[in-house]
């Protein structure tokens, strides 16, 4: 599986590190609810489709990617710089 770097180009999956879904990337305030913080640690959805997960490139830029992929498929639909994918969040 390829992932298309913004800054690198396409690099080898095994470049980069898995963290999970992009809504760590929708953290609520740090005043929230004792229930809002439970959803964001604790309760995830596992869709088959479409889905927006962050990763890290460690063997290149060392920058956090947002990649949109297929989990049925893994055909990888994009990927942008997290920081500017929480700007558009």
């Amino acid at each position: 599986m390829l992932i298309p770097c913004p800054l690198c180009g396409p690099r080898d999956r095994r470049e980069f590190y898995y963290l999970g879904a992009a809504d760590y990337l929708r953290r609520p305030a740090a005043d929230a609810a004792p229930a809002a913080w439970d959803a964001y640690l604790h309760l995830r959805g596992n869709p088959a489709g479409e889905t927006r997960d962050l990763w890290y490139h460690e063997a290149g830029c060392q920058a956090w990617l947002v990649v949109s992929r297929n989990t049925v498929t893994h055909a990888i639909a994009g990927a942008a710089l997290a920081g500017e994918a929480a700007d558009a969040a």
